[in-house]
Formats: C-alpha cells, sequence, structure tokens
C-alpha cells in the first residue's frame, strides 16, 4: 500500500523522488505527492489524485532543492483526494509523509484544535505533523521533537519529517511500518522499501520496532524505543529491479505468470537432497524444534490463506500432525487455546501484514514451542521477529494479484511438511518420491504454460458474465477458493468457491445458463466423486469449464469445455493447477479491459488492518 521515498543530497532530489515512486507503485495507492525545502529555505509541496504520472504532469515548474520527500496513499482515513494527499504541512515549517493508522488521532485532533491548529484534511497524518510543529516552538530540536510525538502516538506508523528551518536534515520514526535507510555518498535516503531506491544505493540500514533516527547527508543517527543510540548493521542488497520491464510482456501479471517455473527452481535449490528436504533450510535450529512438533497454527490473510488451506491437507495426510489455520484477522481478536508443542507458522509475501504480524507478536505470549515465518522479504518485519524462517525467492512481484508469490508459498509449505515428515516416521520410500515429485514441479509447470492458447479461447466464454463458481475437491478446494479470488480481484465478475460436495446443499439454486462453472479435476482419489459433482451440475442446464488430467478422462461437448492438464503426482496436483486458473483470470480482464496490474480499490502491501 503507501509508500514512502526520502533523500537528502547535494544535489537536486525531486527526480529521484519520482522514481522511487514510480518504483513503489505496485503497492497500490490512489494518489501521490512530494515536497522539497528550497534554497530560500521554504516548502515548495505537489500533490496530485491518481497515479505518480499525475503528480510527475502537475510539476510543470521543476522542484529544486537538495532535501525531499514524497509519498504514495492508499486511503484509510478521509477519502481520495488531493487535500488527503501526503505530505501534510504544519505552519510554513514542517512537512511529514506518512504509513499506517493511528488509533488515537481524534483525540490528538481533539487536543491540538483545542490549542489552534487547523486542520485541512480528513487524515490521522495530519495530527503527527501538528504534534511535530508544537513540539518545534518549544525544543526547537526536531530529533527531540520526533521523539516526544512517537510516545503519544497509539498505532503503526513509518514516518519521515523535515524542517524547513533545519534543512540539514530528515528525522523518522518507525513502529510497526518498514522504514529502510539508503546510503550513499555525500547524500542518504529513506524508504518504505528498499526496492525504491536501487537506483541510487545498493546499501541499507533496515530500521527495528521503535526506532527513531536522525539523517543528514553524511550521517545516520539512531535510538532505540529506549532512547539509546544503537548501530543497526549495513546490509548490501543484491536485488535486481528485471521485475520492473514487463520485457515482451503486455502486463506484469503475465510475465509474472510465466516466472513461475524459475521461481519454483529458485525455491528448491539447495534445499533438496537425494532422498529429503534439508531442515537447515528453515534455520539453524529448525531440526531440533521440528522434532518435538505436534501440532501447527497456521496464520495468514488473502492468497497466503489458501495457501496454508493446501498445507493443512497435506501435514495431515503426509506428516500425521493436526494442523489449524486461521484468517489472522481473526485469529487475533479472539481467545485460542494452544495444544501442547505447537508451531505457529504465518504466511505473508511482503511480511509487513498487519494482522498477520500482529498476530506473530500476541502469539508470543500464548505458549508456542516457536514461530515459522514463510516470507519472500528476508529483511521483513515478519522474518526478522520469527524464530525460524523460510525465504520463498519469488523475486519482486509487481502485479497486486499474487501468483508466484503463492505458488512458490506452496513450495514452502511442501518442504516444511517433509520436514516435519522426517521427524514423524514416513516411509523413507514414500519420501523419496515426494521429493523427487518436487524436483519435477518446474517442468510440470512450464508444460502447464503451454496451456495458455486454449485457456485465452476459452476466457471468451466469461465476457458477458456477472457471477462464477469455482469447485474443488480434497486439497484442490483451496485453489478453487483461489482461482475465484483472481477473478474477483481482476476482472471484477462476482466469483464464489465451494467444496464440490457442497453443492447439494445450496449452490445448485443457482446454475443455469448464465452461470459459468469452472472445475478442477486432477486424477487423484476423490476424482469419481468429482465427477458425480459435475454431472449434478450439467442436470440443470449448467455450463462446465474443466481444467482436468489428461488421464481423468473427461470429454468436451455442448455444456462442457475441457482443459486437459498435463499429468502430475497428484500431492503436487495444487501447485500445478493454480497456473490455469490464473491464466484464465488474466484473459477474462483482458476481455472486460480492467487494470490488471493495480485493480481498482486494491493495494500489494497490507500493512494495516
Amino acid at each position: 500500500m503507501c509508500g514512502i521515498v526520502g533523500a537528502i543530497a547535494q544535489r537536486d532530489v525531486a527526480q529521484i523522488l519520482l522514481e522511487g515512486l514510480k518504483r513503489l507503485e505496485y503497492r497500490g495507492y490512489d494518489s501521490a505527492g512530494m515536497a522539497v525545502i528550497g534554497s530560500d529555505q521554504t516548502i515548495e509541496r505537489v500533490r496530485a489524485l491518481g497515479k505518480v504520472q499525475a503528480l510527475a504532469d502537475c510539476m510543470t515548474q521543476p522542484l529544486l532543492g537538495g532535501v525531499g520527500i514524497a509519498h504514495t496513499r492508499w486511503a484509510t482515513h478521509g477519502e481520495p483526494s488531493e487535500r488527503n494527499a501526503h505530505p501534510h504541512v504544519s505552519g510554513n515549517n514542517i512537512a511529514l509523509v506518512h504509513n499506517g493508522i493511528i488509533e488515537n488521532h481524534t483525540e490528538l485532533r481533539q487536543q491540538l484544535e483545542d490549542d489552534g491548529y487547523q486542520f485541512q484534511s480528513e487524515t490521522d497524518t495530519e495530527v503527527i505533523a501538528h504534534l511535530v510543529h508544537r513540539e518545534q516552538q518549544v525544543r526547537n530540536d526536531l530529533l527531540a521533537s520526533v521523539r516526544f510525538v512517537a510516545k503519544l502516538l497509539r498505532g503503526a506508523y513509518g514516518a519521515v519529517v523535515m524542517d524547513s528551518n533545519s534543512p540539514d536534515k530528515l528525522v523518522v520514526a518507525r513502529s510497526g511500518s518498514p522504514l529502510v535507510i539508503g546510503l550513499g555518498i555525500g547524500e542518504n535516503f529513506i524508504a518504505s522499501d528498499s526496492l525504491a531506491l536501487l537506483p541510487v544505493t545498493r546499501q541499507f540500514i533496515y530500521l527495528e520496532e521503535g526506532d527513531v533516527a536522525e539523517i543528514t547527508r553524511t550521517s545516520v543517527y539512531i535510538e532505540d524505543a529506549n532512547g539509546v543510540q544503537v548501530e543497526r548493521p549495513v546490509q548490501e542488497s543484491t536485488a535486481s529491479y528485471d521485475a520492473g520491464n514487463k520485457g515482451n510482456y503486455r502486463h506484469f501479471m503475465l510475465k509474472e505468470i510465466y516466472d513461475q517455473p524459475q521461481a519454483v527452481r529458485n525455491a528448491l535449490e539447495s534445499r533438496l537432497a537425494d532422498d529429503h528436504v534439508l531442515e537447515q533450510a528453515f534455520g539453524t535450529d529448525a531440526s531440533a524444534i521440528f522434532a518435538q512438533v505436534r501440532h501447527v497454527q497456521i496464520v495468514a490473510c488473502g492468497t497466503s490463506y489458501h495457501s496454508a488451506m493446501v498445507a493443512r491437507y497435506w501435514l495431515e495426510s503426509l506428516a500425521g500432525i493436526a494442523c489449524s489455520v486461521e484468517i489472522a484477522s481473526e485469529y487475533r481478536y479472539r481467545k485460542s487455546v494452544v495444544p501442547e508443542k505447537s508451531l505457529l507458522v504465518t504466511i505473508s509475501q511482503s511480511g509487513e501484514t498487519a494482522d498477520t504480524l500482529a498476530a506473530l507478536r500476541m502469539a508470543r505470549h500464548l505458549g508456542y514451542l516457536a514461530t515459522l515465518a514463510i516470507c519472500n522479504v528476508g529483511a521483513s518485519s515478519l522474518v526478522r521477529e520469527s524464530d525460524l524462517a523460510f525465504m520463498t525467492r519469488a523475486g519482486v512481484e509487481i502485479g497486486v494479484a499474487s501468483t508466484k508469490a503463492f505458488t512458490t508459498q506452496l513450495v514452502g509449505l511442501a518442504i516444511l511438511v517433509l520436514s516435519l515428515a522426517q521427524h514423524n516416521n514416513i516411509n523413507p520410500e514414500q519420501l523419496k518420491q515426494l521429493v523427487a515429485a518436487l524436483k519435477q514441479l518446474p517442468e510440470k509447470l512450464e508444460e502447464t504454460l503451454q496451456l495458455a492458447g486454449d485457456i485465452e479461447n476459452l476466457a471468451q466464454g466469461f465476457a458477458d458474465k456477472h457471477h462464477t463458481l469455482f469447485l474443488g475437491r480434497g486439497d484442490q478446494y483451496p485453489i478453487a477458493m483461489e482461482g475465484a479470488l483472481k477473478l474477483k480481484e481482476i476482472s471484477y465478475i462476482h466469483a464464489e468457491a465451494y467444496a464440490a460436495g457442497e453443492l447439494k446443499h445450496g449452490p445448485l439454486a443457482l446454475i443455469d445458463e448464465d452461470m459459468p462453472i469452472v472445475v478442477v479435476a486432477p486424477n487423484n482419489e476423490l476424482l469419481e466423486k468429482l465427477k458425480s459433482n459435475v454431472e449434478e451440475v450439467r442436470a440443470r442446464g449448467g455450463l462446465l469449464y474443466v481444467f482436468a488430467d489428461v488421464d481423468a478422462h473427461f470429454e468436451s461437448d455442448d455444456t462442457l469445455r475441457v482443459i486437459n492438464v498435463p499429468h502430475t503426482d497428484p500431492w503436487l496436483a495444487p501447485v500445478v493447477y493454480t497456473l490455469p486458473l490464473q491464466l484464465l483470470s488474466y484473459y477474462v480482464a483482458i476481455i472486460k479491459g480492467t487494470d490488471v496490474d493495480q485493480p481498482r480499490n486494491l493495494a500489494k502491501s497490507v500493512t494495516v488492518e
């Protein structure tokens, strides 16, 4: 969601800020803005509703100055509008950008209004700007003022502040929303994601929870939550922004769908032996912890929740370990009973998903044996705050609708399942076969992508449709849920998923020629049951689109369109069948003419609850 970029340099920084915002567009946003301190120590500010390009178009005169901050906003308080866009200012000297939510903003706003401050926006962020301005009247020390204000705030924030009366510094504060400092030569930078700063630096300092920092052109001073000066390690990034280039693909989403065979290879690399998985992929203490696990609790949101549901089937059938799965926003607000020797697993592409992170922090006090994060961002809060972690190595994912992040999460979960199975007396020959199937997975995905032309033709049948049902059984039910989510996200067609056996308990009432039914049908032990469900639909005049194993013996006719999917080991069929559903949603969205990479109302990284 919201993106932050800041810079302090001897050169003009406006174009650096603008480029940084463009690199954060994948996170989702509704407005953008920038403020720069000019040579006359005045703040020049430009804001615009819509895309970063709209902001660039507003900058008819260049913003000149070596100190500046910029922001892309995803609305939480107040409608998307120019007046609610960041940066927010107070007086003639304070400008501020902020990610997160200030939960006590109403009472703070009332205090400030009593002190004579007038608000120009509906945002919680403007409260912080006025609080800093008020403190600066007393302290005339920006670091001290921000440190004091931070103690007044309840909620999540990553904030960057500048004062035109002190144009030689930026001050930042981090609590619950990530910030990274980029180090240059005679210049330094700040961002909510290091990706924004790759054109200007590869050296980064990741701020920890509660940190407050003062950044000048030549120095970085950091205090922890207790006000004690600390040194945070400098890390060199090897990340590539190649994903920011669509190449020959029409959209990032399509490119990232085709990235998946290589992304899965990356996720598997150095993690599989000939006949077992390498538990060190989760951390040096993984083996000792896994040997004790008797229950797994998985917590996640959205697409990550669907991967967790697949893992539940795997854990109980292959590892013989009980598993519970819950949506993070529900889990964190109820009292739960933690079984003995239970492992908490959190799943998040960004590692900054607010509800998932809050669930992890809450779980520290509930008696879990250990915590494990499955994540794509090594420097994220989720990874840093967990006992163990598995990095999915999906690479940068620009499209808001998750594709390769999901399939690499499934790979990480598969490796976790086999790691736990190794401690739970799995048959060695069976383990060897499961590992062999994992090794073949990238090639199976490549075969599956060859169906794209057939799926593009199939998508024509959805051109005038407004509702769709997705059906699956067993570990394909969560894949049906993921397929429905993708269609909703990027084509805006209402879609729901059902376990196929539930049709007779209500959904059959919806079946007619205007309701396409999408079915995932691998050749597994539930195939015959699924075929019976398909016949229930056909008998009621429904039009079926079936993605079926080549050995499942479905035949196309007037009411049933079949796409034959390459045969794969049943236990990894959920990964393989994900790709056809991604392609279907993509081609339907193309027909509908929607914004595929940045669907309306959605954000890539959800760092608020």
